[in-house]
């Protein structure tokens, strides 16, 4: 699992006084961990660029005047209209301490061979709800597809993950090729 450093500096200015801190050129968010102070936070905003736009989980080193925290990415959130992101989430992770996360899911193995003989790839889920320690947290899930046939589909069971548990549904589907819809036109 890859690991990311975030500078950051506690916040001061919370609540509505936080605009003055996105109009500085950052972002404002937050550090909470169980059993733990919560932490109100700023960064630069290319700095958070590279966590919130990949397909990748990430562990983060949280560097702080006082010292540095472990955690991950929980949530963030963006502004309706210019789509920039407002505000971030920062979980904090204790080693024996087992966390729930949303993993990517990457699909491998080129075009599957039901797409090749006229079928319609159809990616269901891009996540998948997991519990697990930090330590094993996966930085994506790959699920290879060329085999594929069309009607065929992987399903939520068919995963299996080391030290991992998956919290979704095992009947749901990941990811399908179906066949092309035919449309028949009348004749008069």
């Amino acid at each position: 699992m890859s690991e990311i450093v975030l500078e950051a500096e506690r916040r001061t200015a919370v609540g509505k006084a936080a605009k003055r801190v996105r109009a500085e050129g950052k972002i404002p968010g937050v550090y909470y961990a169980h059993g733990e102070e919560t932490i109100p936070l700023q960064v630069p905003k290319t700095s958070l660029d590279s966590l919130i736009y990949t397909s990748e989980t990430h562990v983060i080193e949280l560097r702080l005047k006082d010292g540095t925290k472990k955690a991950i990415l929980r949530d963030v959130q963006f502004d309706p209209v210019t789509d920039k992101p407002v505000h971030f989430d920062l979980l904090g992770l204790h080693e024996q301490e087992e966390i729930t996360l949303e993993v990517p899911i990457k699909l491998t193995g080129g075009t599957p061979k039901g797409v090749r003989d006229g079928g319609i790839l159809q990616h269901i889920l891009h996540k998948l709800k997991v519990a697990c320690l930090p330590k094993n947290i996966p930085d994506h899930i790959e699920i290879n597809v060329e085999s594929l046939e069309i009607n065929k589909s992987v399903h939520v069971r068919d995963i299996a993950i080391p030290n991992v548990r998956i919290l979704e549904n095992e009947a749901s589907a990941i990811v399908a090729v179906i066949p092309p819809t035919v449309v028949k036109e009348e004749t008069q």
